[in-house]
């Protein structure tokens, strides 16, 4: 066992805080918690910061149609051949229809059995899909028209439309976004009493691309409408209050 005098531990004590002893001289006094005191230090000028939003509502100008052929037959030989030869058709009724070579690709080839009771085989079901993508929308119908003409075995699986080049209009709406977040920020200072400062962030938050907003197509136009679509982008400002 180690032993230490009185005077000894009062003086280890004193030193760590411990006892009741007088602080050193040139030590800085301690600030009690909550006195409510901030030194300059760590005193930021008043800041604001918004979020702006900016939309653009700009209309598709191109369309994918989703398409192909399905056939049955009592053989796979059968039933590959006649598939093959269907979409050999579909293909050139759209090269026909004005749709680009560049723009038609393969997105399905299937064979398979069907069952009248299993495992008895009933025949054999072979389709293959086919995309085509539009860039004139006005030729929209016609060359739906000209895929329906096909046969039989021509299958319309759906369509869906993109703008091609988003670079305008998420422009517009950056500018838009900025301006809504400017307004609100020049809001906020004035009910505040304060001048809006210069800017000290500003982040783009995000960025939404077209998004289908539907609306009615009037009867004397074609049946197939691209609607219109939504661009969205918003934006986080910070400025300084003065």
């Amino acid at each position: 066992m180690i032993k230490m005098s009185q005077a000894v531990v009062s003086a280890v004590l004193a030193s760590a805080g411990l006892f009741g002893g007088t602080a050193l001289a040139d030590s800085e006094p301690v600030e009690p918690a909550g006195s409510g005191r901030v030194t300059a230090a760590v005193v930021d000028r008043p800041q604001i910061a918004v979020m702006g939003e900016g939309v653009i509502s700009v209309t598709p100008d191109v369309m994918r149609l989703d398409t192909g052929v399905e056939v049955r037959r009592p053989t796979a030989s059968e039933a590959f051949t006649a598939a093959r030869t269907a979409a050999d058709a579909l293909t050139r009724a759209l090269l026909a229809a004005g749709v680009a070579a560049r723009d038609l690709r393969t997105d399905e080839l299937s064979l398979g059995p069907e069952y009248k009771e299993y495992p008895t085989v009933s025949g054999y079901r072979a389709a293959q899909g086919v995309e085509a993508i539009i860039r004139n929308i006005d030729s929209a119908d016609d060359v739906v028209d000209a895929v329906a003409a096909v046969g039989e075995a021509v299958r319309l699986n759906g369509v869906s439309f993109e703008v091609s080049d988003n670079r305008v209009p998420l422009k517009a709406a950056r500018e838009i976004a900025f301006r809504d977040a400017q307004l609100r920020a020049v809001q906020y200072a004035r009910l505040a009493g304060r001048r809006l400062g210069i800017p000290l962030e500003i982040s783009e938050q995000s960025v939404t691309p077209p998004t289908p907003r539907f609306s009615a197509a009037s009867a004397d136009k074609a049946s197939i409408s691209p609607g219109r679509r939504n661009v969205s982008v918003s934006v986080k400002l910070v400025y300084e209050l003065e």
